[in-house]
């Protein structure tokens, strides 16, 4: 009995450590969480209850995406004999939403014609193309939105348009349009894009502070924002590895 009972407990202390890397592998939190997983069972235990229980909430998007999916569907149909521009704006959303960048280009460009007058439909077809690598084309459906709208989308379409520009040569446009974004936008997305666009033009000192400025938000955001905020601090943190001291 005493060696069944063992047997068993052994295989649920490594089947916390399973757990345990498992998430750590994908999520990537802080390194030292590894050896605190591998040291004991108790440590993967910790570790599922500090950081694998609090990420259950993200995984709110992923069962979104089934009812997405669903929505998808529908719109594809409803296209085929109301082929509006309402559907197709819905439509290129829930594309983006769903990482298909392609196929929201293609819905945009059908939802947009000569009488839209509105900047959403623009801005979020520059989105996809962003997405896409094609700043070329991105670049004036980005400039409609931030002329209509400098502050479109809580300052992000002034910092995607300045990354757009750095993209395409235009140095002296994506400066002066970065400068304006840092100045009131704290978007990850911006204060990275920003210091990679200082590394390109040899300027490693300040491209150092603005990925700095990344990490310092760490300490003091919530920690369902911090988990969300990973990926910026990986990259932040790689940038930051690179440049020259």
């Amino acid at each position: 009995m005493g060696s069944f009972l063992f047997f068993a407990f052994s295989w649920w202390a490594i089947l916390l450590r399973v757990v345990a890397i498992i998430h750590f592998i994908r999520r990537r939190p802080d390194f030292y969480w590894l050896f605190v997983i591998l040291f004991h069972w108790v440590g993967a235990l910790i570790y599922i209850v500090v950081e694998v229980i609090p990420d259950a909430g993200l995984l709110r998007t992923s069962f979104q995406m089934f009812p997405r999916r669903q929505r998808i569907g529908e719109l594809e149909r409803a296209i085929l004999d109301n082929p509006s521009a309402g559907n197709f704006e819905e439509l290129g959303q829930l594309y983006i939403d769903d990482g298909n960048y392609a196929r929201a280009r293609e819905a945009y460009d059908r939802a947009i014609s000569s009488r839209t007058d509105h900047a959403d439909p623009f801005y979020r077809r520059g989105i996809a193309e962003v997405e896409l690598g094609d700043f070329t084309a991105a670049l004036p459906d980005l400039e409609r939105a931030v002329t209509a709208d400098p502050d479109y989308d809580f300052h992000r379409a002034k910092g995607l348009l300045a990354w757009a520009y750095a993209q395409t040569g235009q140095s002296e446009k994506a400066n002066a349009m970065f400068q304006e974004a840092v100045r009131i936008s704290t978007l990850s997305e911006t204060y990275y894009h920003y210091a990679l666009f200082l590394e390109s033009q040899g300027r490693s000192a300040e491209a150092r502070i603005w990925a700095q400025r990344i990490l310092e938000k760490k300490p003091t955001m919530p920690g369902y924002l911090r988990r969300r905020e990973r990926p910026w601090f990986r990259k932040a943190s790689g940038l930051l590895g690179r440049l020259p001291r």
